[in-house]
């Protein structure tokens, strides 16, 4: 049972990891506050699903543009510098945050402010994210890198269990500027957690190039195209949040409560595996298990459109969520290992991208075949095509599944 369950030897052998562990938890914490904060304060602006839609591209295009900028900064400077500048940059926001709540509350004069700060804040992270990536294996040794990314992974899922919910208490409880405020002091920990790492500049800066070498990297590197290939199969033709209100309207007569069950149970899942990582992360093989989970995966949610039972597709999205979590654990563990400490930064911006643009348009195609057929066409029709998908990447990504941790990572 020891084996199966999440290693934790990072948190004992490693201060500066626990510390850093520990300051994003928080934060991420924080950020699940925040993200209800801004989703309630738009829709009472402006009682308009245009413009709480346009929150979500307030932030996803700071990150195309910013986000590869950033990858080719963090492998030219200092990671540690790069996570204090943008934390105190995000700080800073949040506080003014805070204060256009307390001064405009949800008056329509107050959309303007909260989108360009949040479209700031995603820039911010654009920059962070990156320089985050490449901390963990430059703190940890090889064969605790994956517990490592494992550990980070809990913190997420656990901050999306339970962050969305508390956002929600302390806005109806305080009052919106104190769910900013919270956020505020939330970052104040991160700081804290970056402030005991040692310097991590590059090891090597024998890559040049700037952005273009860290897509020519991605594009052809065996092991980093494989996992790309991977994670867009699985986003891209399978992702299912746009068919949930349809799904629900369809099956269980559109009960909101029933709808707000469907991403607590992808949670729920996620949150589990993690829990049980030790089960995957003590492997040598992360490859075969990052194909093998994202398989589980889109084979999932092909089930979720053939369900009729409430249960029954409660307990399919918790089996996708939980293969989710272990895809992503294992996918971060062959890009850490599999790529130089000075393409690190870059090819982590890669990632991000299309780990954030694989389900947006995963959730437009899947709307868009729903509305041309129905929500259970979309689901099974995107679960079939992800397996497909996965089979021509296996057949064709042999170094990814034959990567080693015990071998190759040297």
């Amino acid at each position: 049972m020891r084996h199966l369950l999440i290693d934790i030897a990072p948190l004992r052998t490693s201060r500066a990891f626990r510390r850093f562990f520990i300051g994003r938890a928080v934060s991420g914490l924080g950020g699940q506050i925040a993200v209800v904060a801004v989703m309630f304060q738009v829709w009472e602006t402006t009682h308009s699903p245009f413009w709480s839609g346009s929150v979500a591209l307030a932030q996803l295009v700071p990150m195309l543009v910013v986000g590869l900028w950033g990858g080719a900064v963090a492998d030219r400077a200092d990671r540690r510098s790069i996570l204090m500048v943008t934390t105190l940059i995000q700080i800073v926001l949040a506080l003014l945050l805070t204060a256009q709540a307390l001064w405009l509350g949800t008056s329509p004069s107050s959309l303007a402010p909260v989108l360009v700060l949040v479209a700031l804040m995603a820039a911010a992270r654009s920059v962070a994210a990156p320089a985050g990536m490449g901390v963990i294996p430059r703190l940890l040794p090889t064969d605790q890198v994956a517990a490592g990314l494992a550990l980070n992974r809990l913190s997420f899922q656990g901050s999306m269990l339970v962050g969305p919910a508390l956002g929600g208490l302390i806005i109806g409880y305080a009052g919106l500027e104190i769910a900013y405020a919270v956020d505020s002091l939330s970052f104040v920990a991160g700081l804290l957690g970056v402030v005991g790492l040692p310097r991590l500049t590059p090891v090597t800066r024998t890559n040049g190039g700037g952005v273009l070498e860290g897509l020519r990297f991605a594009a052809t590197q065996p092991v980093v195209r494989g996992v790309l290939l991977v994670d867009l199969a699985a986003t891209v033709l399978a992702m299912p949040v746009s068919l949930f209100p349809l799904i629900n309207e369809e099956r269980f007569g559109g009960d909101p409560r029933t709808l707000g069950l469907f991403l607590t149970a992808i949670a729920v899942g996620g949150v589990a595996a993690s829990l049980a990582s030790g089960s995957f992360t003590r492997r040598s093989r992360p490859g075969l298990i990052t194909i093998g989970a994202a398989a589980v995966w889109g084979a999932s949610l092909g089930a979720v459109g053939l369900a009729t039972s409430a249960w029954l597709c409660l307990v399919l999205l918790a089996i996708a969520g939980a293969a989710d979590s272990v895809s992503v654990v294992t996918r971060g563990t062959l890009i850490q290992l599999a790529v130089p400490d000075d393409l690190r930064g870059r090819t982590a911006a890669v990632e991000m991208i299309v780990g954030a643009g694989g389900p947006e348009v995963g959730n437009l195609r899947g709307g868009g075949v729903a509305e041309l057929t129905s929500g259970s066409f979309a689901l099974v029709s995107g679960g079939i095509a992800c397996l497909l998908a996965l089979a021509a990447v296996g057949a064709t990504s042999r170094p990814m599944l034959a990567f080693r941790t015990d071998r190759d990572a040297a």
